[in-house]
């Protein structure tokens, strides 16, 4: 299944998405709680960076698959970037906008 997500640029926004929204979960409801309860930033110091690289490239690759796929950016870009920043939101973005635009193309 990974290997037919990285074939097209919609299937990488997908795997993107997926691991972006997955560390965004995990610093919130495991890491931060973990920092303030315990009070060891551990968590925090590993996974804070993996999820800021994760954000900037489904940022970057966001833009680049709304130009490549013609998005109009009111109706469908604003919308996957606004995901990226809402926990789960990556997730529902994923059935609604780029599942359609994936299966499109054929990805």
């Amino acid at each position: 299944m990974i290997k037919n997500l990285l074939k097209t640029p919609v299937g990488r926004l997908r795997l993107l998405g997926y691991l972006e929204g997955t560390t965004l979960i995990f610093l919130i409801f495991i890491a931060v709680p973990f920092k303030y309860i315990a009070g060891d930033p551990v968590l925090v110091k590993a996974v804070g960076p993996i999820h800021g690289l994760l954000f900037l490239g489904f940022i970057f690759i966001t833009l680049s698959v709304g130009v490549e796929q013609q998005w109009k950016f009111q109706r469908t870009t604003w919308k996957v970037l606004l995901a990226c920043v809402i926990p789960f939101g990556t997730f529902y973005i994923d059935r609604l906008i780029t599942k359609d635009q994936a299966s499109e193309t054929g990805g």
